[in-house]
């Protein structure tokens, strides 16, 4: 089977062509090729399909099998690797995920993708939605979680897939691992939880840590990205639009007043390509 492997500022995936490779049990595939040293290694597995409602789509699976709804960077890598492998030669299209359609636009530099930019739609904030029992207040902003780590202040939104983000100073410092896992499992949410810590630095500037649902750490989450960008505008913490670092690079997120969406941009980089056996 033929793949791609690439990274959205880190976030790294391996991208098979799904429409041409026949794959028998994405969910298995992933839990192999995503191991470090027994396999390819990332962030999971990612399959680009032909789509009865938009011009692609894409699934994607966790390295522990478990397939997830949306990925902010993952979907740029889905919109490069069909430009540039010839699948298509619009540089606006849509690409069907688990969150919906979502409208992809290219930014091309002598003939290659250089960045890409995603409507991510807008943000669900209702409790049972997101989901979450933690409260049945909307938008869910500063609310008390508590666990055997101690007291948090959290703030729960939905992009597509479930975020719990927390604003603290010092992100470097976070023992991720243990917060993280702890606050991705706990009772308050029942599809678990995609966990960030933010540092804002400015109104237009903020840091970032992610601990991915199914995961772990990964060096960026786009998805992750906009939520955090929500819930620091909700607080007043910063301005509609923001760059938001994270340890695998930046990524220019924006709150459009005028249609409610979030609109992302950033990089999407092709690292090796390869076969593996059956």
């Amino acid at each position: 089977m033929k793949f791609t492997k690439m990274h959205g500022i880190g976030n790294d995936y391996i991208y098979v062509n799904a429409i041409e490779e026949k794959v028998e049990n994405p969910s298995e595939l992933s839990k192999s090729l995503s191991k470090y040293h027994f396999g390819v290694g990332a962030d999971g597995l990612v399959l680009i399909m032909e789509s009865e409602v938009a011009d692609f789509r894409m699934r994607m699976f966790n390295p522990d099998g478990t397939e997830a709804e949306m990925c902010g960077n993952a979907s740029r890598c889905v919109a490069k690797y069909v430009y540039e492998k010839g699948l298509t030669n619009k540089t606006n299209f849509t690409i069907e995920t688990g969150a919906g359609i979502k409208n992809v636009w290219l930014h091309l530099a002598d003939g290659d993708v250089e960045t890409v930019t995603i409507d991510m739609g807008e943000p669900v904030l209702k409790p049972s939605l997101i989901p979450t029992i933690l409260t049945d207040a909307e938008p869910v902003l500063m609310q008390k979680l508590t666990n055997d780590n101690g007291e948090y202040l959290v703030n729960c939104v939905s992009m597509g897939n479930p975020h719990c983000v927390i604003f603290r100073e010092g992100i470097a410092l976070i023992d991720i691992k243990k917060e993280g896992a702890a606050i991705e499992c706990h009772p308050a949410f029942p599809n678990k939880t995609n966990v960030e810590f933010a540092e804002v630095i400015d109104s237009n500037t903020i840091k970032m840590r992610v601990w991915e649902r199914g995961t772990g750490e990964t060096l960026a989450c786009g998805t992750g990205a906009c939520a955090t960008l929500v819930a620091a505008r909700l607080n007043g913490l910063c301005d509609s639009k923001v760059t938001l670092k994270l340890l695998g690079g930046d990524l220019q997120i924006e709150w459009n007043e005028a249609d409610n969406h979030i609109y992302m941009t950033g990089a999407a980089v092709t690292i090796f390509e390869g076969r593996v056996n059956d």
